[in-house]
């Protein structure tokens, strides 16, 4: 099974083809999304092993969408509220069965007093979930203001307020000011 009869399709077109019946298009649209949702996932989780199942399921949950699905914005726009109510699911999960020890360990073994400039967690720990989740959607996965607020909706000047508020606490924080003075 080749996907060089789908090279250089745009999302809408593959989505036309495989909402018409042609199954094989919808491989391509794993391999253009697959890595994205994975980093994604784990973003999420911190675990490799929900993220490989968020990632699955994230598919599946696409694969469900056919043959009616109609793509209004951009395709990481539509995946973003999947991957991340999926890996809440996965973290309640975990945390069902562990008792939530290993997120605890997890959050200990961040170190805030000395950040790097591989490792911004520790900035990131001291922001809301709100915040920090806006943040990273924009300057990671680097969607439009408008993308934002589709993908969690939420208003477009609620996303540009969290948005400014998060980058207002980083600007403050020691710690970032430390990790800036240091490059």
């Amino acid at each position: 099974m080749s996907s060089e009869p789908y090279h250089g399709q745009s999302d809408q077109q593959l989505v036309a083809a495989v909402n018409a019946g042609d199954k094989e298009a919808f491989t391509p649209l794993y391999y253009r999304y697959r890595d994205w949702v994975l980093r994604l996932a784990y973003r999420f989780t911190g675990n490799h092993a929900d993220s490989l199942d968020v990632l699955q399921e994230t598919f599946a949950y696409l694969a469900g969408k056919f043959p009616h699905f109609e793509l209004t914005a951009a395709m990481t726009t539509f995946l973003y509220p999947a991957v991340r109510n999926l890996s809440i699911a996965a973290n309640k999960r975990r945390q069902r069965s562990s008792g939530g020890e290993e997120t605890l360990a997890f959050i200990e073994s961040q170190d805030v007093a000395n950040p790097t400039a591989d490792d911004v967690t520790p900035l990131l720990t001291g922001l809301s979930a709100d915040h920090r989740e806006i943040l990273l959607m924009r300057f990671v996965d680097d969607f439009t203001l408008p993308e934002i607020a589709s993908a969690l909706n939420i208003p477009l000047g609620t996303v540009k307020s969290r948005l400014h508020l998060a980058i207002a606490a980083l600007k403050a924080s020691p710690a970032a000011q430390r990790l800036l003075t240091d490059y």
